[in-house]
């Protein structure tokens, strides 16, 4: 739908516009155009998803039985706690309790 101009009669007075339907602006909200946006939505949708799986860490696997003394995976959890978050179950800062 598009807004007509008010327009003036002859005598003065001023005739209000109203909305009508011209040809071309009907055709615009059928729908012809949501082809391409479903298109577009799905290609950025498999590309998110694809860069969302693809996240390698840079940390090594450790678990407790991989250390001989609690002491050495005490200090090995020290140097990146992120990293090796695994060893303290608890969150006490202290790995390998058990």
């Amino acid at each position: 739908m598009s807004y007509r101009k008010g327009y003036y009669k002859k005598d003065g007075t001023y005739v209000q516009g109203h909305f009508v339907n011209k040809g071309r602006s009907n055709k615009i909200f059928k729908g012809n155009n949501k082809k391409g946006c479903l298109g577009i939505f799905l290609i950025l949708l498999a590309a998110l998803i694809g860069l969302s799986c693809s996240s390698e860490s840079t940390c090594e696997s450790k678990k407790c039985s991989d250390f001989a003394t609690q002491a050495e995976a005490q200090s090995t959890y020290e140097t990146d706690k992120d990293c090796y978050s695994n060893l303290d179950r608890d969150n006490d800062n202290i790995a390998c309790e058990n």
